[in-house]
This record gives structure tokens, sequence and C-alpha cells, in this order.
């Protein structure tokens, strides 16, 4: 008797446990109808064979990309691995992992492999208004990246990673991405000037870096690139920064809406004029805070002094004289005498021992963006006080 309540009370807890498994499973099907209902606001779907559940695993099967307005793209198999669905019907991707690229179009072969994002947040609503709203990830990453011509690799790139980290505070978001061990080899060029020209600029074999980092703060709309970097040998680096405020969560939603519309109007002409006058509603809402253009020089501006003055039958110092002399001349004609002396002294400077080159906007407190377009269109020599720009270079 007791063998038997005891076999009785062992099936009966299988049973259960089989139950509460299969109450509990994964629906793939429901997963990959919320990646599209957050992915369409973007401006595509994700259109699957087939979905595989295996545990926590998840696979779209011979998986293609649709965007609203254009043919579908194949990619393969879609791996999502630590799968989890949350208490409001959203889902959290541990990793997705997609298939290695390799296509070849009239002689050339592109392909890309290792290519992963990893803590995906899917939204169980994508309408709403906060970040629980949003198609998000935490990183992504690439491996190798080449393109191959004839059998000779013209571009390579050794990794990339962008990562999005949130506030503890989920006031916003800070970023940073970087594309590792970029090269490029302009050396089978075939056009006759464009061949001279790199070969006297020595930019046969280009190789750098490229950087980003960055906030966005969601309330006030702010977002600040501190770093946008083109980081490349023998050549220098060139980074841009910027910092705007006003790309609100409502912002983000006004412009999603905006392109759907534009999409569905069969008349392409007057969806783009349609999308054109919202672009330009929506752009006051933005304003102005600062931004940056540096280039610190390593070794280029020689080359290209002595190139540039190899054309005129001149040296590099005469080419570089020949500018100094020139910039308060063309300088002239935009009738900003602060400013007109400030870039002559600074080129000047700059050429004569090449080391860094800045150009940087600040203005007391932010600027609305239609303040600057009537600006720009009514009095546009006015625009460098509004904006309070300067320039200065070996700083």
């Amino acid at each position: 008797m007791t063998f038997y309540l005891t076999t009785r009370l062992m099936l009966s807890g299988a049973a259960f446990l089989s139950l509460a498994g299969s109450a509990f499973a994964l629906d793939g099907q429901a997963l990959l109808t919320k990646i599209n209902a957050a992915y369409s606001q973007q401006g595509g779907t994700i259109v699957a064979d087939g979905v595989d559940v295996d545990g926590t695993t998840v696979t779209l099967k011979k998986a293609s990309f649709k965007a609203n307005s254009g043919e579908a793209v194949q990619i393969g198999d879609i791996t999502m691995k630590g799968v989890e669905e949350d208490e409001d019907g959203g889902y959290y991707v541990e990793e997705a992992s997609f298939p290695n690229i390799s296509a070849t179009n009239e002689g050339s072969t592109f392909t890309a492999t290792d290519l992963t994002l990893s803590g995906i947040s899917i939204p169980a609503d994508p309408k709403g208004e906060g970040l629980d709203s949003m198609l998000l990830y935490e990183s992504a990453h690439s491996g190798p990246v080449k393109v191959v011509q004839n059998g000779a690799e013209l571009f390579s790139l050794a990794e990339s990673d962008m990562n999005l980290t949130l506030r503890e505070d989920e006031s916003g978001f800070d970023f940073d991405g970087a594309f590792k061990g970029l090269k490029a080899d302009l050396s089978k060029t075939t056009d006759a000037q464009s061949k001279e020209a790199i070969d006297k600029l020595a930019l046969q074999h280009v190789q750098g870096d490229i950087t980003m980092k960055g906030a966005w703060e969601l309330t006030p709309g702010t977002i600040d690139v501190s770093e946008f970097a083109f980081d490349f040998n023998n050549i220098g680096k060139l980074n841009l920064a910027f910092k705007i405020s006003g790309y609100t969560m409502p912002f983000i939603k006004s412009l999603q809406e905006a392109a759907k519309q534009a999409e569905a109007n069969q008349n392409k002409e007057e969806a783009q004029q349609a999308l054109g006058l919202s672009m330009l509603g929506l752009m006051q809402q933005l304003s102005f805070e600062s931004a940056q253009i540096r280039f610190d020089d390593a070794s280029i501006t020689k080359r290209a002094l002595d190139y540039a003055g190899s054309q005129q039958n001149i040296s590099g110092q005469q080419m570089a004289d020949s500018l100094k002399a020139m910039t308060p001349i063309m300088l002239a004609q935009l009738n900003i005498p602060e400013l007109q002396n400030a870039i002559s002294a600074a080129v000047s400077t700059f050429l004569d021992n090449p080391k860094n080159l800045t150009l940087a906007a600040a203005p007391a407190k932010p600027v609305p963006f239609p303040m600057i377009m009537g600006a720009a269109m009514g009095a546009p020599n006015t625009l460098p006080q509004v904006l309070g720009v300067k320039v200065t270079a070996n700083d």
C-alpha cells in the first residue's frame, strides 16, 4: 500500500511539473510579434519561416528583414538565448546571434562575422511614452568585416562594439562605441589623377580607429555627443562634438509617426513634401547648446601643402604663405570682422606649426533652432555672434 501511494505521488508530481513547464513555456510567435510591434516603429519587420523554442532559447528560422517600404533582405537563422518574459508582457533577451554575412557583387565580396546583440529589452507596448516602450539593447558587437575585390583586400575592420548604459535613476543613457583596426587599401586606385594625389599624400594604406562617446538625458531631451573621433595613423584625429536639447520621447514618437505616414502615402512626391514640413515643425522643439570641430594633425597638413603647391609649381611653404594671405581677403566678404580676425590668426598659427585647429560654438544659453534658421536666412553675418563661435589653433 505504501509503495502504491508513493508511486501515485511521484506520478502526480511529475504530471504537475510537466503541466507547469508547459504553462510557462515561451511562446516564440508571441515573442516575434512583440519584436515586430516595436521594430515597425523604426521602419521594418522581421519575417521568419519558423520559430523554434528550446527552453530559454528561441531561434527564428530563415529570417529576413523587410523595410516598411522595400524588398526583404535575407538574414538566416537568428538565435536568441536567455529569453525571459516580463510580468507586463515584454521580453528580455540575454544575447541574439546572427549568421555570418557573405555577399558578392560585381567581383567584390563583403563579409562580416561574429554579429551579436546583448541585453535586448523588447517592450510590451511600443506605443507608450516611457522607456519601457522602446526596443533597446545594452551592447552590439561585430567581429572582422572585410571587402575583397579580385583577391585583394580593399577594406577591413577588426571589430566593433557599441554600448548603451541606463543610469540607475533611469534619467537617461550613457553610450560609447568603437570601430577598431580599420584599414583601407587605396593603392589599387586606377584613376591617374586620384592615384597621384594618394601617392603624394602617402595615403596608399590608411589605418586607424573610430570612437564615440555621449549621453542622453530623457526629460530635457539633451543629447551630448562629447566624442565622435576619426583617428588615423600619419594623418590626424578629427573629433566632432555637439549638444542639443529637446530630443525627448514625445519628439521621437512624433518623428516615427511622421515617417510612418509618409511611407503609407502612395504618392511619394507628396509624401516627401509632407515629411519635410513635419520635420520643419518638429525642429522647432530643438535647441542648440554647443558644438566643436577639432583637428589634431599627424603630418598630413605638410604633405597636403606640398601637394597643393606642386600643382601650382610652388613649394609647400609658399602655398602656406599664400593661404595665410588669402584667408582675411576671403573672409572680408562675410562682414564678420571679429571672427574674421580670429580665424585669420588661427589659420596663420596652424600653418606655421601644424598642431591642432579648433572651431567651437558655445552660446551663453541654448538657442532654439528656428532662431538659427531665421538668422541664417535674414542676417547670416550675425550667426557667429548668436552661436558664440570661436576659432583657435595649437591650444
